[in-house]
């Protein structure tokens, strides 16, 4: 696979690709991505005895914080897309963690873990305690404070920033 992307790559030089790529390995959304990427891998893998993955383990843990909690409430707390956080929540439903109501009113459905999703979770507190220690640990008790705190105030700004502007017209100006 390397040497085949190293031919494409030489190909391309060769080719002279014309796009202009100066600045985008400082992209926040690739750099997010990326360490994400690599810190879910981790706990994933310190999860994996306790039968869940640290996508779960999130949801999980932001329900039984929070329960009752509606679907729309806990996908604002995790900052994730409401639909993508059905479809987990089907298949933590569908393995008896978690128990999702009828729509009650206001149309909102509400979640709490069962029996089964709280002695799942709490398997797998110990495992991810001592993850996370040692993730601590190897970072640095003080610079991860910092980190996390700083993270929470980028979380913060990438929701505002995604709202609209305020002071956007609601319709095109007409052309004079």
């Amino acid at each position: 696979m390397y040497i085949q992307v190293k031919r494409v790559a030489k190909k391309m030089k060769q080719e002279g690709f014309k796009l202009d790529l100066s600045g985008t390995g400082y992209c926040a959304s690739l750099n997010f991505r990326r360490t994400a990427r690599a810190v879910t891998q981790l706990y994933d893998a310190a999860l994996q005895e306790s039968g869940i993955r640290s996508t779960q383990f999130a949801i999980l843990v932001g329900i039984a914080k929070n329960q009752p909690v509606s679907i729309g409430a806990l996908a604002e707390i995790l900052i994730i897309d409401a639909t993508t956080l059905t479809r987990s929540l089907q298949l933590l439903k569908k393995e008896g963690l978690v128990k999702i109501t009828d729509r009650e009113r206001m149309r909102q459905r509400f979640l709490a873990l069962t029996p089964k999703g709280e002695k799942t979770l709490g398997h797998s507190l110990p495992v991810w305690r001592k993850m996370h220690e040692r993730f601590v640990a190897t970072v640095g008790r003080d610079y991860w404070i910092d980190l996390r705190n700083e993270l929470e105030r980028l979380a913060h700004v990438a929701v505002e920033l995604e709202k609209p502007p305020k002071d956007r017209p609601t319709h095109a100006p007409a052309h004079a």
